[in-house]
């Protein structure tokens, strides 16, 4: 059961697809025409379904800790998988993110070695924060830039180390550059975000992109906000793997679906 409570391209098409190539069957809840729009909690919502005879809740929610709620207050004996809640955290981007770094730089099993330079809203991604934690565990040096108001304090302590520019961060020559999109959605009443401001500084422009080496990786978990955060030149860059990281996703999510429908992981 697909139960989106956010918008989603990548991450709900790649979750179906995945079950229907394990033959299992999919329905995906649209919480805007359900009776969450009317009131019903998360709760009621998760027994429901699984009345209804869910295996497994694929869940996406604003509230962060929505789908560590759901599998640890024994509402629900349905597997639970986070497919996003809130600012907390994405775990499968940040697997298929690992894949696709171990494929694109021949890492082999760890991606000790590896710089990893996350840049931009950090302060509102979930999938920055799912990826300094298991990009670090694999071994891999992770570092992030973006403007003040958008790297939160104490980030240093997921072991990150922070750049005031995108500039100074590019000098240290990192093999893998992390764009991520600027929540617009999430900063409706932020006045002192300035567009040109942030493309002047926090962009992967043309000129940025010449900067970086000849095997360097460029990523971005989608959707892209061509002309803000990436040029259309970086995007369609030899170097992105934005599309292989969409390819890993499916490979990713049937892996995990696997695992949890198999009963190969009892948590």
């Amino acid at each position: 059961m697909n139960l989106f409570y956010e918008n989603s391209t990548r991450t709900r098409i790649s979750f179906e697809i995945a079950a229907k190539r394990l033959s299992a069957d999919v329905i995906n809840f649209d919480a805007q025409s359900s009776s969450t729009s009317k009131g019903e909690s998360l709760k009621d919502t998760a027994q429901t379904l699984e009345a209804l005879g869910a295996a497994a809740i694929i869940v996406r929610h604003p509230m962060s800790g929505a789908a560590h709620s759901l599998a640890n207050r024994g509402w629900v004996s349905a597997s639970i998988i986070n497919a996003g809640d809130g600012r907390h955290e994405h775990p499968t981007q940040a697997l298929l993110d690992a894949m696709t770094i171990r494929q694109q730089k021949n890492s082999g099993d760890d991606l000790a070695g590896i710089k990893v330079l996350v840049v931009g809203d950090i302060e509102h991604s979930r999938v920055a924060r799912s990826n300094m934690l298991l990009l670090s565990l694999l071994g891999a040096t992770v570092s992030v830039a973006g403007p003040g108001t958008l790297v939160p304090e104490g980030i240093e302590a997921m072991g990150a180390k922070v750049y005031k520019t995108f500039d100074e961060a590019l000098d240290e020559k990192p093999d893998v550059v992390m764009m991520l999109r600027v929540q617009l959605e999430r900063m409706q009443k932020d006045d002192t975000f300035s567009t040109r401001e942030y493309i002047a500084n926090w962009s992967l422009d043309q000129t940025r992109l010449g900067l970086l080496g000849k095997e360097t990786v460029i990523m971005h978990p989608g959707p892209m906000n061509r002309g803000l955060e990436i040029s259309n030149q970086a995007a369609n860059d030899p170097r992105s793997a934005v599309l292989r990281q969409v390819e890993n996703g499916l490979a990713v999510r049937m892996a995990v679906l696997h695992r949890v429908l198999s009963g190969e992981d009892s948590n």
